[in-house]
């Protein structure tokens, strides 16, 4: 496991800037065979874990080890369906957050939020019932459906193998560009900082933003989450990614919160937003000496970059719903991995941000997006292929591909001398007598 394991963390930790040398601080545990999948989604999980922690403990200065458990990983992976508030199971999607059919093939939609829900509804012309949304879409086109609803300001996706994906404008723009990017932004010097606790402004929704906010509010950051009062968080999300964090409610377009909103960043240390690109650009969030991690569903680039999107829908697109079913059966990962995934991935940007500017300044910008997590997924982790552990033969019974033994070691045998023969045909007698 550790050979696999190291790999991926040595990935993101070069990713991330990050000294390899301090990659041989981590230690891996715990029970396996856990988050299993098509795709390596342990490996994945893992490695963002790892990498978090092992910026931590570099921000902090402290040597380690850093250890990696994967079931606390897996367990974590999966929070919002351990969650119980008063023995209450959360909801994790809404009854028209699901896949349908559509003319042609199949389409995801999310509707968790109510406007989102709203203008799903009303680029299909239905009502608010599962039947109704299932036969508006049944009888459109998928790629129809999701430029409707889009449209509209709502959320649906057309299902597309790997292949249509790295086909697409969009895929293509995923594909030239790295997972992250880590911007020095000026020449400004190391900051004096307070004494106290780092103030980390949380701009974010969902899982990935608020896992990785969540997970410096664990560090001992002051984190304070602003929401806008006309479209609050959903009460289970809130309760599940919101722990460690303080949250407040402010309408932007008041002049008054807009100036309370002002001083709060001028005495932020960290900026973490999670909207679409351009949907904050009018609020003119620049300020010398921060670090800013922005993460988006598509990245800031591309046909789609405006578009708003969630781990359930990037899944759809990139193909990885295929991989993990089929195009007749589009299936998902076991956790939402690339929320998940990214949210530790942010916070390990964000600290090694902030640990290169006590050191050498400037004002630092990360960026992150789900599509380049789930595009790091299915191309930069190894996948278990079992032809690399088949071998095939001819001999009596014909042409045979057989699975290799798994016992090997160093001037061991590489296969057995010969394949097998007729059912008792030999002779009884021992070889050479």
């Amino acid at each position: 496991m550790d050979n696999t394991v190291r790999s991926g963390t040595e990935l993101l930790w070069s990713a991330l800037g990050g000294d390899p040398a301090l990659v041989d601080r981590v230690e891996y545990g715990g029970t396996s065979g856990l988050l299993p999948a098509r795709l390596p989604v342990m490996d994945l999980a893992r490695a963002s874990v790892a990498a978090c922690s092992l910026a931590a403990v570099e921000h902090a200065g402290l040597p380690g080890p850093v250890r990696v458990d994967d079931g606390a990983v897996a367990t974590a992976f999966v929070s919002e369906r351990h969650l119980r508030i008063d023995g209450r199971a959360p909801v994790s999607f809404a009854p028209l957050s699901r896949f349908w059919r559509a003319a042609d093939g199949w389409v995801r939609t999310h509707a968790n939020y109510p406007h989102h829900k709203a203008a799903l509804l009303a680029a299909l012309d239905a009502s608010d019932s599962v039947e109704a949304v299932a036969a508006a879409i049944g009888e459109r086109k998928a790629v129809e459906v999701e430029t409707a609803v889009y449209a509209a300001g709502g959320l649906a996706v057309a299902l597309r193998t790997p292949g249509e994906w790295a086909a697409s404008e969009q895929g293509r723009e995923v594909a030239a560009r790295p997972l992250l990017t880590r911007e020095r932004l000026d020449d400004a010097p190391p900051p004096r900082r307070r004494t106290g606790p780092l103030r980390v402004l949380d701009l974010t929704r969902v899982i990935a933003g608020p896992v990785a906010t969540r997970t410096l509010a664990l560090l001992g950051a002051d984190v304070l989450r602003i929401d806008s009062p006309h479209r609050p968080e959903l009460p289970d999300q809130h309760a599940d990614t919101d722990i460690g964090k303080r949250t407040a409610a402010l309408d932007l377009d008041r002049p008054s919160d807009r100036r309370a909103f002002g001083e709060l960043l001028d005495s932020a240390d960290v900026l973490v937003t999670g909207y679409r690109p351009g949907a904050l650009d009018r609020f003119d969030l620049h300020r010398p000496g921060l670090v800013t991690a922005r993460l988006s569903a598509w990245g800031d680039y591309g046909p789609w970059r405006e578009r708003r999107g969630f781990d359930s829908l990037v899944q759809v697109a990139t193909g990885i719903a295929t991989v993990e079913g089929s195009a007749e059966e589009p299936g998902a990962l076991p956790a939402q991995a690339l929320d998940h995934g990214t949210g530790y991935l942010l916070a390990a940007a964000v600290l090694r941000a902030l640990t290169e500017q006590d050191r050498d300044g400037g004002t630092r910008l990360v960026r992150l997006a789900l599509a380049q997590t789930g595009h790091w997924l299915t191309h930069a982790l190894p996948r278990y292929d079992a032809g690399r552990y088949l071998g095939e033969s001819e001999g009596p019974l014909g042409h045979l591909r057989y699975a290799l033994s798994p016992v090997s070691y160093e001037g061991g045998a590489s296969g057995w001398s010969r394949p097998p023969g007729l059912a008792g045909a030999d002779a009884p007698e021992w070889l050479g007598a």
